[in-house]
């Protein structure tokens, strides 16, 4: 790292032009390089002002942050690697990174938006849906929290927000069920916090409208490794084909 190499003629400057001067450098380099090089630098890159700057800078928060991060850094590297960890969430890829827990009836299929009886999804972007049939379909995907860049000690001890959506709706012309179950999993698999929907039943002559379904884990203690998403439902009518519940835009979150 060359700026490490001018060290010498560095340490002159003012903090905020060093703060300015640092918050240039990535992420992983401040931590693991710049904080070893002195006192100054580790007290910088430990504190709140390099940070807020560093998420000004790539619009996580504004000029004046209204959030009250108890650790800007977690804040920031929370911020960074915010995305949806659910594959695949609006079919686009067939049936891929879905495991098919529950294929009953004549199955899942895949169909475009807003398809029989339908209605366009409420935001641009989501162009498909998956629909269930006649006897119960359900599919999960299990999350590796670690294998998505989030460490140990950040899951034990900052314990950040973990958000789950998911999107139904039902044909106009057909009833149908609907039902989410979200689990935390250890490393062994145990379930240390969860969430199941009750079975929602949507009637026939519905408005056929999407709606939106979320949950927060928060609180949910040490060891969390996992995230099991599995979602499912079916028609109420028993008409063969595919009249079941629809459902897209599945979404997990780890917020900061």
């Amino acid at each position: 790292l060359s700026l490490v190499s001018d060290y010498s003629r560095m340490d002159t400057l003012p903090e905020a032009v060093l703060i300015q001067i640092l918050a240039s450098i990535p992420a992983v380099e401040l931590v693991l390089v710049c904080r070893l090089v002195c006192c100054q630098w580790k007290n910088l890159v430990d504190g709140a002002a390099l940070w807020i700057l560093k998420c000004q800078q790539e619009g996580f928060t504004g000029t004046e942050p209204k959030e009250e991060a108890e650790n800007w850094q977690t804040f920031y590297f929370l911020s960074k690697r915010k995305r949806n960890l659910i594959k695949n969430p609006c079919g686009e890829e067939d049936l891929e990174h879905w495991g098919e827990v529950e294929n009953g009836g004549d199955g899942w299929k895949i169909e475009d938006l807003p398809g029989d009886f339908g209605k366009e999804f409420p935001s641009d972007g989501v162009h498909k849906y998956f629909v269930t049939s006649y006897e119960w379909c359900r599919k999960s995907q299990v999350i590796d929290l670690r294998a998505e860049g989030y460490w140990e000690e950040l899951l034990d001890t900052t314990q950040p927000k973990i958000v789950v959506k998911d999107w139904y709706a039902g044909r106009s012309d057909a009833g149908c069920l609907y039902q989410l179950h979200v689990k935390l999993l250890s490393e062994h698999e145990d379930v240390l916090a969860e969430f199941q929907s009750d079975t929602i039943a949507i009637p026939q002559d519905n408005a056929a409208d999407w709606t939106e379904l979320s949950h927060t884990f928060s609180n949910y203690g040490p060891g969390a490794r996992f995230v099991c998403f599995e979602h499912g439902g079916q028609d109420t009518l028993f008409w063969k084909g595919w009249y079941g519940v629809r459902v897209t835009n599945s979404s997990v979150t780890v917020e900061p």
